[in-house]
């Protein structure tokens, strides 16, 4: 089957689930009904966008598939900028959600931003480094964030918890446009990388004796899967297995390595397994549990098989 008619079967699919998820079990009137899911179905709709795209990229850049955004650092420095918060102000937290998104997701970006800069600045800097220092970075912050909750009384300690799973029934109409403008922002970036991230699969060499300036490129799709994470991560929480899940069952579906077939490709199979989820949860399982509990487990099961076949 060739990459477009899978594309437009995916499309299919989520648009099926979507239009589902607006209309199954909507009993009421449809002036509250519509606005309400709408949100819901905004926020899983950019969460996946974003998530997968940032997957795809930075597994592209690191040359491997069972790494994700999260082994540099962006879930614990979220939770580190939680904790620091309730600390600070209280549970409470900032009066004007629209500033505390802002904020968490500029604070995420620029520590990206500022650890690449330090270490891609010299030619012998290498991306496996970056990827060490990320990972020590994650170990601070959480031990950080461990310390500060040390400090909290138990009804501060219980709010924070909540904010530490990513939650898709709670988020703001007003982050969503937010959220969408960052999100416009890093596709056009992508996309007009589209051609390079290609090159970049054959390897590092072969990319630079092609004549692709590789630090340049590898610095902007960094910046861009910070500004991507820092998005998903300020309006719904962290959501660290979704996209190692949904990138390699893109990998999968496509009959392809190209990236204007694989990038679309994961964002679909992300929107189908959150509004699915989240359809399944709300109305057969009268939402007993949270979808982000069972992305977590079914992103775990994927990375224990990713690890046995390379085992093997």
């Amino acid at each position: 089957m060739s990459p477009a008619r899978v594309l437009l079967l995916l499309a299919l699919a989520a648009l099926g689930l979507a239009i589902a998820f607006m209309t199954v079990g909507a009993n009421g009137r449809w002036g509250f009904v519509l606005p309400f899911r709408g949100t819901k179905l905004a926020s899983l709709l950019l969460v996946a966008c974003a998530v997968a795209t940032a997957t795809v990229l930075f597994q592209t850049v690191s040359g491997n598939r069972i790494l994700t955004p999260a082994i540099m650092g962006f879930d614990e420095l979220y939770r580190l900028i939680q904790t620091g918060l309730v600390v600070a102000v209280g549970s409470g937290g900032f009066g004007d959600p629209r500033l505390r998104f802002l904020a968490e997701a500029g604070a995420m970006v620029l520590f990206a931003c500022l650890l690449y800069r330090w270490l891609l600045a010299r030619g012998e800097r290498s991306l496996h480094l970056l990827l060490l220092v990320g990972v020590v970075c994650g170990v601070l912050f959480r031990s950080l964030s461990q310390f500060l909750q040390r400090m909290l009384d138990p009804n501060q300690f219980v709010v924070l918890q909540t904010s530490f799973f990513a939650n898709f029934n709670t988020v703001h109409p007003d982050l969503l446009a937010l959220a969408a403008l960052g999100l416009a922002a890093a596709g056009f970036g992508v996309w007009r990388l589209v051609g390079r991230l290609d090159v970049l699969l054959l390897g590092r060499d072969e990319a630079i004796a092609l004549g692709v300036d590789y630090r340049r490129t590898l610095t902007l799709v960094l910046v861009l899967v910070a500004l991507l994470v820092s998005l998903s991560t300020a309006l719904v929480g962290p959501v660290t297995f979704l996209g190692l899940l949904v990138a390699n069952l893109a990998y999968r579906v496509m009959p392809t390595y190209r990236h204007a077939f694989v990038l679309p490709a994961a964002a679909l199979v992300a929107a189908i397994t959150l509004v699915g989820g989240q359809l399944i949860l709300e109305r057969v399982f009268a939402l007993n549990a949270a979808l982000s509990i069972v992305i977590e487990f079914l992103g775990g099961l994927t990375l224990l098989v990713l690890l046995a076949r390379r085992a093997r």
